[in-house]
């Protein structure tokens, strides 16, 4: 904890938040938002670009992101304010900072929830096809922001049934894939998932790496935890614990469900690479092959109800992150208002933004993979920047009391080089859309210079 002095000031008055959230409720919207079978999606691109060692993928992204988790940790403490890595960087970096750290953060949070929406709506189609997916999508948008509007206590509990079915069906998932495994065998080598199944030559690093900036967007959406400082009842350390927890447990059910079901899978990761075609539906297909299509449906109709929640929360985080640059003068100051403790004109602003993207994507072939490449370098430059404001507040600053040079400026920097290199294996589309995005924002800040914030709390 950090002494009593070194804290950036908390808000209050006509602009506070109402604290009602515990630290069940904080695991919950960090789970909600990741999604406990995130990896059902991507299993067959990382199986085929790791060789088949696509669990020892998950373990070291795990390793990769518990360094932005750690920064996130430090930072929490000492800045308990909504925003999160906008707010970091303010207190820690200056304004021009914080500001490009939350506007690179937006796309991130306020275009990952139409991700899960159009996700939500494709599953839906699939399940009744008379109905578009468009429109399962905009209803999905609907629902979860009635919810968010309601406050976020009471979506936090409507979040934790939705989480308790989606860990119920990732159990039977687990059961059953032992079951399996024990009656008929493996169709792969043990250690496999841990080694790579042989089928593209020998083990190689390189292709595991390769295989971790892919992983590691399964990642993205715990840090939305941090947004909720000023709302969490019992202190900021709170915040930490649930950042820490949430990302351990998603790493151990990240790893064992990819290392059951690549000991399920007939097609060896050579064939999955050559045929990309059959990259997406490879857990489904495992599924089919290896147990039957009922685990098959279960599956898929918990993916569509835990996308539109993972969208739930993550509509929550986008509406703190315009509150917080509202409040601060650095977007419109109407974002700023609360009711009853509740920031519902941002939250309505996120969910209109929200809306138009997912429905627009739901229309095209192609608008999973736009939306994608959109939102993944915003978050890994929030991320960079989240780094570097805790070498800036502990190291430079020398405001978090005696300097840790472990702490506070050699996991920041591993940290940092870490989310730059993911960065740079990023698709050239993603890194075009990010750079585009970056300019707009500077521009607006170019604009805003000799500004007055409507507010200055930094210490």
């Amino acid at each position: 904890m950090a002494e009593t002095g070194t804290r950036a000031p908390s808000p209050g008055g006509e602009h506070a938040l109402r604290r009602s959230l515990g630290f069940r409720d904080l695991v919950v919207y960090g789970l909600l938002f990741i999604a406990p079978m995130a990896p059902v999606g991507v299993f067959g691109t990382l199986d085929a670009k790791s060789h088949g060692a696509v669990a020892l993928v998950y373990v070291v992204a795990t390793v990769a992101m518990a360094f932005t988790a750690f920064s996130y940790a430090q930072m929490v403490r000492v800045v308990p304010q909504a925003g999160s890595v906008f707010a970091y960087a303010r207190v820690a970096l200056g304004n021009g900072a914080g500001f490009v750290a939350g506007w690179m953060a937006m796309l991130d949070y306020v275009l990952i929830p139409a991700v899960a929406y159009l996700f939500s709506g494709v599953a839906m189609n699939a399940l009744v096809p008379e109905v578009s997916r468009w429109v399962w999508s905009a209803l999905a948008v609907l629902v979860t922001t009635l919810l968010n509007l309601w406050g976020v206590r009471a979506a936090a509990r409507v979040g934790f049934l939705v989480l308790t079915m989606e860990v119920v069906v990732l159990a039977v998932f687990v059961v059953t894939a032992i079951v399996v495994l024990a009656r008929d065998g493996a169709e792969r080598d043990w250690l496999s998932p841990l080694t790579g199944d042989g089928s593209q030559g020998a083990f190689a690093l390189s292709a595991v790496l390769g295989a971790v900036s892919v992983a590691v967007l399964s990642y993205l959406g715990f840090d939305a935890i941090a947004s909720f400082a000023e709302e969490v009842t019992g202190g900021s350390a709170k915040i930490a614990r649930a950042l820490l927890f949430c990302l351990a447990l998603a790493g151990v059910l990240f790893l064992v469900q990819t290392y059951l079901v690549a000991l399920l899978e007939p097609v060896s990761s050579a064939r999955l690479a050559a045929e990309p075609g059959r990259q997406g539906s490879a857990f489904y297909d495992t599924l089919d092959a290896a147990v039957g299509t009922w685990l098959h449906d279960l599956v898929a109709v918990s993916k569509a109800i835990g996308a539109a929640f993972a969208a739930l929360a993550g509509q929550a985080a986008a509406g703190r992150l315009l509150f917080a640059m509202g409040r601060d003068g650095r977007l419109p100051r109407v974002l700023a208002r609360t009711d009853a403790g509740v920031p519902r004109v941002a939250l309505l602003v996120a969910a209109v933004i929200t809306l138009v993207a997912a429905v627009w994507a739901a229309r095209r072939d192609d608008g999973m993979d736009q939306l994608v490449s959109v939102v993944d370098v915003g978050a890994l430059t929030a991320f960079t920047l989240l780094h570097a404001s805790v070498v800036g507040w502990f190291a430079v600053r020398r405001r978090g009391g005696p300097v840790s040079w472990w702490r506070h400026v050699l996991i920041p920097v591993a940290g940092a080089a870490i989310t730059v290199a993911v960065i740079v294996e990023a698709s050239p589309t993603a890194q075009a859309v990010g750079a585009v995005w970056l300019a707009i924002g500077l521009t607006v800040l170019t604009a805003q210079r000799g500004r007055r914030p409507a507010r200055d709390t930094t210490p």
